[in-house]
């Protein structure tokens, strides 16, 4: 009697904690969730805002430099952590990582090099197009990632995410469609400011996202290392590369006015939130799946918009609307879970096994960005 008694408690534990672990994911899903919009939100507003403002313009160059040095600094200080702050092991760790494994290291120097790209492009993109125009044209990461994905992984995708694709691609050519036709009140008459150069950089740095974060994929499939390794690995070349586009581009300026010119509080703001942003979604994400990631793509979406009328007064009528939507809905369906019947291809159920399996070894792969390199999710 007292031994089914102890077992029906000992079950009733189990049940308790079972429940309560339950509930406590939920409560991390949605503070995923708000982190990821926010953040995603934020980074987009913040360089919008600091860029457009009047008076002496900061070095977009230097503010790339100096997030991936404060990146560097944060996994150097989190390995650090993890080792239990013994320096030693430590050094001894990195060098072997870094330096002894080098073949291992030099691989990230392509996808470094993109990821740097891609950031300088960001910036020349947010400073000519408003932000709510960036975040929807953005999107179309997702089709070149999806596309670079078929040809160099073999991967394959369903008829749903082959459709939301083709919605993905119509939607953001409403919104540009809506932008051609009203440009003088999307963007400033500052001669600063050219649309078409913000065009053209965010289709660039799309493109380069999405052949950056599928050859990440491609070379990191069985490797051991941690994410924060990597990071150290990617802001090393990043920071390097960086300065090299930095003193190429600006260097004259750079040297005549300082590394630091036109640095504000809110420059440096958005400089920390670039460079802990990424990492920030990087644990986060371990808690936010597929559907939840596309939930707060879209939502940040409707975010960037609302605070881009009260900020910027940008103009939101019926044809963005439409646009703005079709986006919404397609990076919603493209990341709805793939069922048993509704693949494109025999080989679609192992080739989505082999994405998951991927995204797990990654240690968070697609967080290109800020790995990123870009945060934006």
């Amino acid at each position: 009697m007292a031994v089914g008694s102890y077992s029906l408690a000992a079950g009733e534990k189990a049940a308790s904690q079972g429940q309560s672990q339950r509930d406590v994911n939920k409560r991390l899903k949605y503070i995923s969730l708000a982190v990821l919009v926010v953040q995603n939100a934020s980074l987009i507003l913040s360089i919008r805002y600091v860029r457009t403002l009047p008076g002496d313009r900061f070095f977009a160059t230097s503010a790339v430099v100096m997030a991936e040095i404060l990146k560097v600094l944060t996994s150097l200080l989190i390995i650090l952590l993890q080792k239990r702050f013994n320096v030693k092991e430590t050094a001894f760790f990195l060098v072997d990582s870094i330096v002894f494994q080098y073949k291992d290291t030099l691989k990230l120097a392509v996808p470094s090099l993109i990821y740097t790209l891609q950031n300088n492009l960001q910036y020349i993109a947010i400073s000519n197009l408003p932000a709510a125009t960036f975040q929807v044209t953005y999107q179309l990461k997702i089709l070149t990632t999806a596309l670079f994905s078929v040809m160099m992984l073999r991967k394959s995708l369903s008829r749903v995410q082959w459709v939301s694709l083709l919605l993905l691609f119509a939607g953001v050519a409403v919104v540009q469609v809506q932008q051609e036709g009203k440009k003088e009140a999307s963007v400033s008459d500052s001669s600063n400011q050219n649309y078409s150069v913000g065009l053209v950089a965010v289709v660039i740095s799309c493109l380069s996202s999405g052949f950056a974060g599928v050859y990440f994929e491609k070379i990191l499939k069985g490797s051991s290392a941690s994410v924060w390794v990597r990071n150290v690995q990617l802001g090393i070349f990043g920071s390097a590369l960086g300065t090299l586009g930095l003193w190429w581009n600006d260097g004259a300026a750079v040297a005549e006015r300082g590394f630091l010119f036109g640095y504000t509080d809110m420059v440096w703001c958005v400089i920390f939130n670039q460079a802990f942003g990424g990492l920030l979604v990087a644990v986060v994400v371990k808690y936010a799946d597929n559907i939840l990631k596309g939930f707060a793509t879209s939502f940040s979406i409707i975010v960037s918009t609302v605070m881009s009328i009260y900020l910027f007064g940008f103009h939101v009528d019926l044809l963005f609307t439409a646009g703005a939507g079709l986006v919404i809905g397609a990076v919603y369906m493209y990341s709805l879970p793939k069922t048993a019947g509704g693949s494109s291809s025999p080989s679609s159920s192992s080739s989505s096994s082999v994405s998951a399996e991927s995204s797990r070894t990654n240690g968070g792969a697609e967080m290109e960005a800020f790995l990123p390199k870009s945060v934006l999710v």
